[in-house]
């Protein structure tokens, strides 16, 4: 008899949560949230700008939040001086100066956490975590695309 735990919504839901909680420990001086962090992030792997539309997509996929609340973080955002319209085009974002150093300040901690979180789990193991996840995450997109 097997005496591994059992994969279910609320082992993935406890997980992210305190993973989530571990991050937002770190940003807790910064002044930014969760939600700021996902889309300084995304900014940051998108290059110099980003549509202010895709963004809003990103996050309300992302955060599975509706879009008046994707355009109050990006207000938020914009208020804390973190991210501007791009000079050449209105219609998009990027980080400004404040916003590439919180950037690369979640890059050094995210990578931190990871370490400490991940770190001596074996490579096969992590695999097979991350197609469990993607297909569990592709159903469940696919549930609330449905119900849309």
């Amino acid at each position: 008899m097997s005496t591994a735990p059992k994969l279910t919504g609320q082992t993935i839901g406890m997980t992210h949560y305190a993973t989530r909680a571990v991050l937002e420990r770190t940003l807790a001086g910064s002044g930014a949230t969760f939600q700021h962090a996902v889309a300084v992030n995304a900014l940051a792997g998108n290059g110099d700008s980003m549509a202010r539309e895709q963004l809003t997509t990103r996050l309300t996929t992302g955060l599975k939040v509706d879009g008046t609340s994707a355009t109050a973080i990006l207000t938020e955002l914009a208020e804390a001086r973190l991210v501007e319209p791009a000079p050449d085009d209105p219609s998009r974002l990027r980080l400004t100066g404040t916003g590439e150093e919180l950037s690369h300040r979640l890059k050094e901690a995210t990578a931190a956490i990871t370490s400490r979180l991940y770190g001596g789990i074996p490579a096969e193991d992590m695999e097979t975590a991350a197609r469990v996840l993607t297909t569990v995450l592709a159903r469940a997109n696919a549930e609330l695309d449905a119900a849309a």
